[in-house]
C-alpha cells in the first residue's frame, strides 16, 4: 500500500512568525492520520518548523541542500546541516531550481545520493517545459530525467524515495493539465521505473503531483490510480486550503 501524502512547498515566502502561526493551525486541525503531511519550509525555518511539530504527524523538508557535503561554499546548506536539525526529508530538482539555478540532471545525482548517504529521504521532482509537451517528447523527456538522475541507485535505495511530478507547461503558462494528463505521466512515470526495477518497486513508491493542487481540484486528482497525493504550492500556505487538500484522499 503506497503512501498518501500531502506535502506542501513553501518556496520563498511567508515571515518566521508566520510560518509558526500556519504550524500551529495545522497541528490544531482535524487530520485523517493514515496522510503523511510534509512541509517543504525555508532553510532559516527548518528547526523552529521541526520543534512545533516534532510531537505531531506533520514532517518538515527543506527545500534543497548543496552538492558538496562541506566546504567553502558561503550561503548554501549541506545534507549533514539538515540532518543535525532532525530534518528527515528534502526536496531535490524542483523545477524553480533547475531553471533559475540551472540544476542538471548530474547535480541532481549527487545530491541524490548525498542526501541518501545522509539518511534523508529526497522528494524528486521532474517534469516537462510547455516546448516539450507541445512536441509530444514528455515521456522521453521525463524518462531520461530518472535516468541521467536515479536509476544508477540500487533497488533497495530507490525505494526510499518520493517522486514529484511537475507538469511545468501547467505552470503559469494558461494551459491547464486535466486529471487524465496528470494520470498518464504518473503511470508512465510507473512503466519507467518498473521497466527498471521491476513492478514490486515501482507499485510501492509514492508519486506526487505538483501542479497547482487547489482544494477546489484536489479530489479529482488524488483519485486517479497512480496518483498518490501532491507537492502543493500556493495552497499549502493557507491552514484551511491546505487542510482541505489534506482531505482530499
Amino acid at each position: 500500500m503506497r503512501k498518501q501524502i500531502a506535502a506542501g512547498n513553501w518556496k520563498m515566502n511567508l515571515s518566521l512568525e508566520e510560518g509558526q502561526t500556519l504550524c500551529h493551525a495545522l497541528k490544531s486541525a482535524d487530520r485523517p492520520q493514515n496522510v503523511l503531511t510534509i512541509l517543504g519550509v525555508p532553510c532559516p525555518y527548518l528547526k523552529s518548523m521541526h520543534d512545533i511539530c516534532i510531537d505531531d504527524s506533520i514532517c518538515i523538508a527543506a527545500q534543497n541542500v548543496h552538492h558538496e557535503k562541506n566546504g567553502a561554499y558561503t550561503g548554501e546548506t549541506s545534507v549533514s546541516m539538515v540532518k543535525s536539525l532532525g530534518i528527515d526529508y528534502v526536496i531535490i530538482g524542483h523545477s524553480e531550481r533547475r531553471e533559475y539555478q540551472k540544476e542538471s540532471n548530474e547535480m541532481l545525482k549527487t545530491k541524490v545520493d548525498l542526501a541518501l548517504e545522509a539518511s534523508l529521504t529526497p522528494i524528486f521532482c521532474c517534469g516537462e517545459s510547455l516546448d516539450v509537451r507541445k512536441s509530444g517528447a514528455q515521456n522521453d523527456f521525463v524518462s531520461q530525467q530518472l535516468k541521467e538522475s536515479l536509476f544508477h541507485l540500487e533497488g533497495a535505495d530507490f525505494s526510499k524515495l518520493i517522486i514529484a511530478y511537475e507538469p511545468i507547461w501547467a505552470i503559469g503558462t494558461g494551459e491547464t493539465a486535466s486529471p487524465q494528463q496528470a494520470q498518464d505521466m504518473h503511470h508512465a512515470l510507473r512503466t519507467f521505473i518498473a521497466a527498471q526495477y521491476g513492478q514490486d518497486i515501482a507499485n510501492g513508491i509514492s508519486i506526487l503531483y505538483g501542479g497547482s493542487v487547489k482544494p477546489g481540484n484536489a479530489k479529482e486528482i488524488f483519485g486517479q490510480a497512480d496518483v498518490d497525493g501532491g507537492l502543493v504550492g500556493g495552497a499549502s500556505l493557507k491552514a484551511d486550503d491546505f487542510t482541505q487538500i489534506i482531505h482530499s484522499f
